[in-house]
């Protein structure tokens, strides 16, 4: 992963390595040789770790235990930043290290494993010196550098207000979307009558992943019939500002003058059905 696009992945099985999304050529970003040593030093690492967890309970089996392990670098200002490890145990993360500046840092957060004792602290802290780190660094600024467009681009969001009627409750429901917008940071506001609408009156709100790279986000919000209120969505993106005015009782007479013509057409054209006949 760079940033959030995928660049490739690794099977070690196959000792193969495949890029994603590439539009040039990146045959030298990675040396087959050390992703094999990384992969297999990870691979170990976590092997290894796995040994020392304890039992949910006395009836769990083999087959209900996940250990995962992600090791990921960061670079700030063209300045290697932090060097982190995160291993988890049944999808929550269970230990951690860290290594900036020189300093090694190690945080245990769960009962489910036995703390590293001082002599594997200092291997590990030797690993990351001399091979996680150099090699995380590496790569990434030479992906940086050949994935700079794709990383860069500004996509703006479509953004929809969208009314709904609950045919159950004979209320409506308010919804702001705003879609296949990049980068992913995005603030999408509802308010009412000029104020915030508070989280907890709204549901939605996640950051969900388009199938072209791009994303999306939707908040919604149950208002009644009779609401005489004004609802303004505003949403603040790198690439635009705007808010949408939204005025549900303009469009609920719209709607309503809608039903009648339909209504009106209806008869029109079942009076000239009959004197046809």
């Amino acid at each position: 992963m760079l940033d959030d696009i995928t660049v490739g992945y690794y099977n070690s099985k196959t000792k193969i390595y495949v890029a994603r999304g590439n539009d040039t050529n990146e045959d030298d970003v990675l040396d087959p040789n050390d992703l094999k040593t990384i992969s297999d030093r990870v691979l170990f690492f976590l092997i290894q770790r796995s040994h020392t967890l304890r039992p949910v309970n006395d009836t769990e089996s083999e087959s209900q235990k996940v250990h995962q392990a992600m090791v990921l670098c960061e670079q700030n200002d063209n300045k290697p930043g932090q060097m982190i490890s995160k291993t988890a145990y049944r999808g929550s993360t269970i230990e951690e290290r860290r290594l900036f500046d020189g300093k090694y840092t190690y945080h245990v957060f769960s009962n489910y494993i036995e703390p590293e004792n001082n002599n594997s602290l200092e291997i590990t802290k030797r690993v990351f010196e001399s091979s996680y780190q150099p090699f995380c660094i590496k790569t990434l600024e030479t992906y940086l550098k050949k994935r700079e467009t794709q990383l860069n681009r500004k996509v703006k969001p479509q953004v929809r207000f969208i009314q709904k009627t609950n045919s159950d409750s004979g209320k409506f429901c308010l919804s702001c979307l705003a879609t296949g917008f990049y980068p992913r940071h995005i603030n999408l506001t509802l308010f009412r009558d000029e104020q915030p609408v508070a989280d907890h009156e709204m549901t939605g709100g996640d950051l969900l992943p388009n199938g072209d790279g791009t994303y999306q986000m939707r908040k919604s919000l149950e208002i009644s019939a009779a609401d005489k209120h004004k609802y303004t969505c505003s949403i603040t993106h790198l690439s635009l500002d705007v808010t949408l005015d939204f005025d549900h009782r303009e469009q609920f007479k719209f709607m309503i003058n809608s039903v009648l013509a339909v209504l009106a057409l209806m008869s029109v054209f079942g009076a000239a059905a009959q004197y046809k006949v």
